[in-house]
């Protein structure tokens, strides 16, 4: 096992990899913003017709529930599907499972359907996906009946996957070993979008690094995090923090990116 955030961060900077992102409404240029920001390449395609074609010529596939409705399923089924087919690593972001049985369903059947690589949620959406105990109000988790530690390995465990749950401290599992990050801000909190942000950031980094996604997860959630906490830096709140947060992403600097990252 071998974290490196900096590294990984100069790998993905110089081979620029495509991150194709079927997202939500809310979020769709923020993702793309911070995707860019970070050193990779962003696609937003969602048409039932091309996203095959347009998986095939990703490094990676982030796959994000937000806005959900029947269309964004005829389009994240067969993407994810074909992304399995070739082996291209999948981002699962379960936006709200547990609020209505619509989404919970749905990100199952994707679970079912897709070889998710990575699922990124909060605790109530990643506990609801495991049959524990969760509260989630909206698209906001109220609360979750295990410890994220243990909710992590529960979900890594069980699904197969990695599992990166974020909260005050992040915790990612692949049901075996698990990391915990640190790094981060309040102020991530308070602007909409900025878990769908680490999720699609989870994908570039993931496409830097396929062979080693619990240790690619974790890194994806380092680098945002400290991004957050210098964008936090002369903010003078949710607003001002959200647009140096896209600098702050762009200025990383990989040589003190792995000093500061609080990984263990």
């Amino acid at each position: 096992m071998s974290v490196s955030p900096g590294t990984t961060l100069r790998e993905l900077r110089e081979r620029k990899p495509l991150v194709h992102q079927i997202t939500n409404y809310v979020v769709m240029n923020e993702t793309a913003n911070a995707t860019l920001a970070l050193g990779a390449l962003p696609v937003m395609a969602h048409a039932p017709e091309e996203v095959e074609e347009m998986v095939g010529l990703a490094a990676a596939l982030v796959l994000n529930i937000g806005t959900l409705s029947q269309h964004w399923i005829e389009a994240m089924l067969p993407a994810g599907r074909a992304a399995s087919e070739r082996g291209i690593p999948v981002v699962l972001d379960p936006v709200g499972a547990g609020a209505t049985a619509y989404r919970t369903d749905t990100a199952r059947r994707i679970l079912d359907e897709v070889r998710v690589t990575v699922l990124r949620g909060n605790a109530g959406e990643v506990a609801t996906l495991v049959g524990a105990e969760a509260e989630v109000r909206g698209v906001e988790s109220i609360a979750s009946g295990l410890e994220p530690a243990e909710l992590a390995r529960e979900a890594g465990r069980q699904l197969g996957l990695v599992a990166s749950v974020t909260g005050p401290v992040d915790q990612v599992s692949d049901g075996e070993r698990t990391l915990a990050v640190a790094n981060g801000h309040p102020l991530l909190a308070a602007v909409t979008g900025t878990g769908c942000i680490s999720s699609a950031l989870t994908g570039c980094f993931l496409a830097a690094k396929p062979e080693e996604p619990l240790e690619a997860a974790a890194e994806a959630l380092a680098a945002l995090g400290v991004a957050a906490e210098d964008a936090a830096e002369g903010a003078a709140g949710p607003g001002t923090f959200h647009a140096r947060l896209y600098d702050a992403l762009a200025a990383l600097d990989p040589e003190t990116l792995d000093g500061r990252a609080r990984i263990s």
